[in-house]
């Protein structure tokens, strides 16, 4: 079938073509019942607008900016190469994709990063911190008119418009599971490594983990929870002192990054495959160390899946389209040595 046109749109509800165009971008000066008819004739020949013409008439590209932390996360390099190869191919569609990097553990910082953003932007993807600070300058993009998404850890009480990662409780809880059944009937206790407690993803982790470890597996212990800020050299010293002070330490979950500190750490004390090791994200150097045998299990959520997730999010809201639900939903992967790819 031919593609419907806005001459056939005009034709069906017997007004002109510059009153269709009136009605479609919203401007005044057209007759409610004019309005009416005209949405009707849309609705009956399923009127689709040709999106990558509208931008042309803009007479600029829509530009995004991607927010994302300094220093070594190999997840979060992942992560950064995946919107640039996301911006690669939007360039076509007359999206522009940039970058700012900051030390996302530095509310201070983040928030002021995010008020020196451009004037003209039409939205911001960004690793959130749950800081006052940053939850202000979320506000203040979101009344400037720009669209903001969290990625990885949410700010749900700012009027971000949407969370593009997993559930990171549910991943806490997948977490316990993992470490439960690789333990058996092992007793002893548990190390959490966490990067920030006020990011928001690892203190969902953290919650999820200890409810399962508490209600299902009452000969484990869990250890409160010590900080690395997803630093390898920080989270090494901190799993060393975990190492030293208990002989008894069956189990480590790591929160957050850092995973290649452990692994050391791990290394050194000669109790790498005795302590069980469950950790996030199928990076290069993690896949290597799972299939050798120091972690134990991967919980991932795939990067490609959610740097092409934001930029349609920021699209379809600068453009009022919906969104498709399922197909934004980041699932929670899991990895062990025998299933990864």
């Amino acid at each position: 079938m031919a593609k419907t046109t806005l001459q056939d749109v005009a034709r069906e509800a017997g007004v002109s073509l510059a009153t269709v165009d009136r009605v479609l971008n919203g401007r005044a000066g057209v007759h409610a019942r004019t309005v009416e008819r005209v949405q009707s004739a849309i609705d009956r020949l399923n009127y689709k607008p040709d999106r990558l013409a509208s931008r042309l008439a803009r007479g600029r590209d829509y530009h995004f900016e991607v927010v994302l932390p300094t220093g070594a996360n190999d997840f979060m390099r992942l992560l950064e190469q995946e919107f640039r190869d996301t911006a690669e191919r939007y360039m076509h569609e007359r999206v522009r994709i940039t970058f700012t990097h900051v030390d996302v553990f530095d509310g201070e910082a983040l928030a002021t990063a995010l008020e020196r953003l451009p004037a003209d932007l039409d939205g911001v993807a960004m690793v959130a911190l749950d800081h006052p600070a940053v939850a202000e300058a979320v506000n203040m993009l979101t009344d400037r008119g720009v669209t903001v998404v969290t990625l990885v850890s949410d700010l749900p009480g700012t009027r971000r418009a949407h969370f593009v990662g997993i559930d990171n409780y549910a991943a806490g809880r997948t977490a316990a599971t993992l470490l439960g059944r690789f333990l058996g009937h092992r007793s002893g206790k548990v190390g959490l490594i966490a990067g920030s407690l006020s990011l928001r993803d690892h203190i969902e982790r953290q919650y999820g983990f200890e409810q399962v470890v508490q209600r299902e597996y009452p000969d484990l212990e869990v250890l409160p929870i010590r900080e690395g800020r997803d630093d390898d050299d920080r989270v090494e010293r901190v799993a060393e002192a975990l190492l030293a002070d208990h002989t008894d330490l069956v189990g480590i979950y790591n929160v957050g990054a850092g995973t290649a500190g452990i692994v050391a750490a791990l290394d050194r004390s000669g109790r790498a495959r005795e302590v069980v090791f469950i950790a996030h994200e199928l990076t290069p150097p993690n896949r290597r160390q799972l299939i050798r045998g120091t972690i134990d299990a991967l919980i991932n959520q795939d990067a490609g899946h959610m740097a092409r997730s934001a930029a349609r999010i920021l699209l379809a809201a600068r453009e009022g389209v919906p969104i498709v639900p399922g197909q934004e939903r980041i699932r929670i992967d899991i990895f062990v040595r025998d299933n990864v790819p």
